[in-house]
């Protein structure tokens, strides 16, 4: 009996070995893989160049601009930890990756604000692993480059607010009729909620599905203690 459990502990031990082995082997894989196609977009176009491309936008927004409630419900929907993150939130990373796994398929990625505006800067949109390595070179050359506030404001005129908008000025005009200034808190939680997935929360192709949205992030902002639950109570009673 000592000599079956020996050879488990030692089969056990193996397997252990492998997986590690084939895990650093994959990482490291997808990390060159990753690196070229980082080093192929800044090849094409520097970073710098595609900051200077959003900010000369006719109707560019600066975070100064923009109304702290809606600031405060796209991080609490999109990235909490934002602020304290340093492009990668790994606990994040971590809870995608076990949802990903139950699901068997590459569901979530544990996307930072930071990320996504890499990825709307320079990559596609295709759920890749190599492109979710191509985005860690991206995150740190921005992280080091340019200040939260510049990657917040970058990142919400950039984004696809559907209806054929980008940016959250076009957003603003285009649905309310508004600037980002402007807006009241119901429709700061509704345009917060569109850029996870512009085609299905856009208010003008489905206003149900985008005020679910919006109650979402209504319950972030709770959760997060940014708002109380009465507090979130009267914003949706603003709904039109």
């Amino acid at each position: 009996m000592k000599n079956i459990f020996r050879v488990v502990r030692k089969l056990s031990a193996a397997l252990l070995l492998i997986s590690f082995l084939f895990v650093l082997l994959a990482g490291v894989f997808y990390g060159v893989k990753g690196y070229n196609m980082y080093k192929k977009a800044i090849d094409e176009k520097p970073l710098a160049q595609r900051v200077e491309e959003i900010r000369s936008m006719e109707d560019f927004t600066c975070y100064s601009e923009l109304s702290p409630f809606y600031i405060q419900a796209i991080i609490s929907v999109e990235d909490k930890r934002f602020r304290s993150h340093k492009g990668i939130d790994l606990i994040a990373v971590g809870r995608a990756a076990w949802r990903d796994l139950k699901a068997g398929s590459f569901e979530e990625g544990g996307s930072t604000i930071t990320q996504q505006l890499a990825k709307n800067m320079l990559f596609t949109k295709d759920k890749k692993l190599e492109r979710k390595a191509a985005e860690v070179f991206a995150v740190s050359a921005i992280e080091s480059e340019y200040t939260k506030e510049e990657i917040f404001e970058l990142y919400v005129n950039a984004a696809d607010f559907g209806g054929g908008y980008y940016g959250i000025y076009q957003a603003a005009k285009g649905y309310f009729g508004k600037e980002p200034s402007k807006l009241s808190d119901y429709e700061s939680v509704l345009l917060a909620g569109v850029p996870n997935a512009p085609s299905a929360y856009s208010p003008d192709k489905n206003m149900e599905l985008a005020a679910k949205r919006a109650e979402q992030v209504l319950d972030s902002m709770v959760r997060n203690k940014i708002i109380t639950r009465k507090e979130a109570g009267k914003i949706e009673k603003q709904m039109p």
